[in-house]
């Protein structure tokens, strides 16, 4: 740091000589996350320009901490097998349960404590078994093989429905050949372009402060980022906010749910369709606007992670599209809309009722021409057709936005190294032996190779032409994306372009269409999950080569064994995915991953969106995204300080891109409680928020994580979910809520018996 010491410059001077944030920064592009007076306090600091990254992470290193240890790695395969494994066997199972990533987090900590305590100091082959107390960077290491393979990987769902559905079960060798190929395709790619989302200061990743505050929490580190602000303890403060969140939540999660779908205007009118509608939160607009239940809040997010502009914009989106032009398609019955719910998961058919996907099909999985003729086009409800419309929006808009804001960047950093990045965290990870790039391309080509492989050998339809078109929709849209996702802590999703793409181009083939979903969308994801990961090794300063050796190991192993145990589960449970399977093994993943299969891949996209279908105009949605963002940087050239400066219309768009299966209620508390922490209290009360927000965060997100777990396994788990069943579930504060209009999904008009709604023909 000493080196560095002698090229500060004090505020005043930096103001004489006119010095522009932007080009201290260097970050070529005009990023609404950057205020001038939090920059230059940061640059005289020789810290991070942001205040979001100074308040969680340090900006020292200390190379002598123990990472690259036996302990780490038998930890964290550990971890990889058991979590993996766990969330597998509960994957199918409803209602399941998921040991996410903070939970991971925090179960690691005591172990690696114990460890510390228990195993004696000796060497077994010259390898130390106890290298002291559990340090911080042999903590991030093991949380990160942990969840690799966590959330579980995609395509083990391509293997369920080929099971389930169209009676394919090929080898084991065709299954691990398709999940390490999707998995460590896309973490080549995300190395490979680290340079773009990792290096560069201003890709922030705000989901990981969060993470990387509660790495510093738990083992009490200090830095000057957290600021002088007196008060309890961080560790303090996080136990107390920890310790509430994980026994509030047994209210609005089993004893009073009410108070999570507080939608308390339709308890007041329970039948009234139009005030259920606009004020409900299962099937409405969710204008009741308060929710009490932490888990519905952060459902698409924590609101104390995303910056407030960001969840300004897709606040915004959500007002414009789904409080406005909503209620005005709905209730001018545009798309026959009001003979359906006004907002749902489910597609309906001519007669209100779920479309039975089974009455079009053949044996074989194919279309029934003549049988989808008789029974009926199909329908969806209007806050899932708006989700269509903004999907193919934000694809759009995401090039445009990109080439007009983002393309200086992209050069610069093209042609920069690490340790010339403008940044105190760079610097500090550029001392360390950097990865090869030719390691990722290894692993590229070997995954691809194993790729080809796996759908010529066995009978996919999945043409190799196909999926090289897939992995280059996924590549082209890595860098923007991830881009925005780093800044705004949004992601753009490729899932519904990439089933529109695989539609038109291999119509009736469902295999083939989940394939290059998977290929298309997942490799993609995956990549930005392992940047993610990156930028997090990076803040915490664990070398790049253990890193690249855990993950690669850990995503091995992982997908291995959520293999293995899918595999078990269909050997050893009876009627696994049968709707009654007396365990609740009933596969609702599945059956979704299916019944799209059946809609994108079956039906196909041509029966929905081409001229002359109930859907064509969505497709102005593609037009529309393009549009918008060139209009942005048009005005934002006349007014360069204007507010249009934080308007991001690719975020404006994808915002809402969880609905469905998320809802109103998922987005107004969070824009509501993003706006009085990442606003009002960051502005009013900086010095609190830089030492308690994040804190907060992961104290609030973990201790809902420990308290689903407990409450899965104390009360729903035994028993099959009878306890309580005559009692706590079915008394007032568990029942209101599905009592009314809202709760039971009822559409503004009904049907008379034997009557239908829509086009005469299609």
């Amino acid at each position: 740091m000493a080196d560095f010491q002698d090229e500060r410059n004090s505020p005043t001077e930096l103001e004489k000589s006119g010095l522009n944030v932007q080009k201290v920064l260097n970050a070529d592009f005009d990023d609404p996350n950057i205020d001038r007076d939090d920059a230059i306090v940061g640059i005289l600091e020789d810290d991070s320009p942001y205040p979001e990254v100074r308040s969680a992470v340090a900006n020292t290193d200390d190379p002598s901490i123990p990472c690259n240890s036996f302990r780490a790695w038998v930890l964290g395969i550990s971890w990889a097998i058991l979590i993996a494994g766990l969330n597998q066997f509960f994957f199918f199972r409803y209602p399941a349960v998921n040991i996410s990533n903070i939970a991971a987090q925090l179960l690691c900590f005591p172990v690696g404590r114990a460890w510390a305590k228990v195993v004696p100091n000796v060497r077994i082959f010259g390898v130390k078994m106890n290298p002291g107390p559990f340090s911080i960077k042999e903590h991030v290491l093991v949380t990160i093989m942990a969840t690799v393979g966590g959330p579980g990987a995609y395509a083990t769902d391509i293997i369920a429905v080929q099971r389930v559905y169209y009676g394919q079960t090929y080898s084991f060798v065709y299954q691990w050949m398709v999940v390490m190929s999707t998995q460590l395709i896309g973490f080549s790619i995300g190395g490979i372009l680290r340079r773009f989302l990792v290096q560069p200061p201003s890709m922030i990743w705000p989901a990981n402060l969060v993470t990387c505050a509660l790495f510093n929490t738990l083992h009490s580190q200090t830095y000057a980022g957290m600021g002088t602000r007196g008060g309890i303890s961080r560790e303090r403060f996080f136990f107390y906010a920890w310790m509430c969140g994980l026994l509030w939540y047994l209210l609005p999660g089993y004893l009073f749910q009410a108070l999570s779908f507080f939608s308390w205007v339709c308890w007041i009118a329970p039948d009234n369709i139009v005030v259920n509608q606009m004020f409900g939160y299962v099937s409405g607009m969710g204008m009741s606007l308060v929710t009490f239940d932490w888990a519905q809040i952060a459902y698409i997010g924590s609101p104390l992670a995303t910056p407030w502009w960001a969840e300004a914009n897709v606040a915004a989106g959500f007002i414009v599209f789904f409080w406005l032009a909503v209620p005005t398609l709905y209730y001018t019955n545009t798309w026959y809309s009001q003979y359906m719910p006004i907002s749902s998961r489910t597609s309906y058919d001519n007669t209100g009722a779920a479309y039975n996907i089974t009455r079009i099909t053949n044996s074989d999985a194919s279309l029934n021409l003549t049988a989808y003729q008789e029974y009926s086009p199909l329908f969806l409800s209007t806050t899932f057709a708006m989700a269509y419309g903004l999907s193919f929006a934000s694809i759009t808009a995401t090039l445009t936005h990109a080439f007009l804001f983002f393309r200086k960047q992209v050069w610069v950093q093209s042609k920069r190294s690490m340790h010339e990045q403008p940044d105190i965290h760079a610097r500090l990870m550029s001392k360390y032996r950097q990865v090869p790039e030719w390691w990722y391309m290894i692993v590229f080509l070997s995954m691809f190779v194993i790729g080809v492989i796996s759908i010529e050998l066995w009978h996919t339809e999945f043409p190799v032409w196909a999926f090289v078109l897939a992995l280059t929709i996924s590549f082209f849209y890595v860098i923007p994306i991830g881009m925005i996702q780093a800044i705004t802590n949004q992601q753009v999703g490729l899932n519904v372009i990439t089933e529109l793409i695989v539609g038109y181009a291999l119509p009736g083939r469902p295999i083939a269409m989940m394939m290059f979903k998977t290929w298309g969308y997942i490799t993609m994801y995956q990549a930005l999950t392992f940047a993610s990961d990156f930028k997090l090794g990076h803040y915490m300063k664990i070398p790049p080569r253990t890193m690249f050796w855990g993950q690669v190991v850990a995503t091995a192993i992982a997908g291995t064994v959520q293999l293995g145990v899918q595999a078990w589960m269909f050997t050893n449970i009876p009627d696994m995915c049968s709707a009654s399977q007396k365990d609740g093994f009933i596969c609702p993943s599945t059956e979704v991953f299916g019944t799209a299969s059946f809609i994108w891949g079956v039906v196909g996209p041509q029966r929905q969106f081409s001229s002359g279908q109930v859907y064509n105009g969505l497709v102005y949605f593609f037009l529309i995204g393009a549009l918008c963002p060139l209009a942005a940087w048009l005005i934002s050239l006349k007014w360069p300080n204007s507010f249009i400066r934080y308007v991001n219309f690719p975020v404006v768009f994808s915002g809402m891109g969880a609905i469905p299966p998320a809802s109103a209620l998922n987005y107004v508390p969070w824009a509501i409680v993003g706006f009085i922490f990442q606003y009002i209290i960051r502005r009013r009360y900086f010095s609190w928020w830089t030492k308690y927000n994040y804190v907060l965060s992961a104290a609030m997100d973990s201790g809902l994580a420990i308290s689903i777990i407990l409450i899965f396994f104390c009360l729903q788990y035994p028993k099959s979910g009878t306890i309580g069943s005559n009692t706590v579930q079915t008394w007032w504060g568990n029942t209101v809520f599905t009592a009314t209009a809202d709760g039971q999904y009822t559409p503004l008009l009904t049907l008379r018996k034997g009557s239908t709604f829509g086009p005469t023909t299609w």
